[in-house]
């Protein structure tokens, strides 16, 4: 499913236009982002969480040039959905 068809189940089911959705679907995407750059997780009840995960330093090999590399300690999005959200999904899911 992508952002358009989204927009577009949004607008059928509340009779919102296109547009307006499409603003606020945006709107959301950007708030949630800019929450994540700054170091602030966003929580969902009922459908998960927007968190940051810190990952530590580690070796890693560069292996064009067989030789060793330090990748350095970074900060990565993620989402864990929630128990419900996990649950529904298994159950559904064929």
């Amino acid at each position: 499913m992508t952002k358009a068809d989204i927009v577009n189940k949004i607008s059928d089911k509340t009779g919102i236009e296109k547009l307006a959705v499409q603003t606020t679907v945006e709107e959301f995407m950007k708030t949630v982002r800019k929450s994540l750059e700054e170091g602030k997780n966003v929580y969902l009840r009922g459908f998960g969480s927007f968190v940051v995960k810190k990952r530590a330093q580690k070796t890693g090999r560069n292996i064009s040039k067989n030789t060793t590399i330090i990748i350095p300690e970074h900060f990565i999005p993620s989402f864990k959905p929630s128990k419900t959200f996990v649950e529904k999904v298994k159950k559904s899911v064929k």
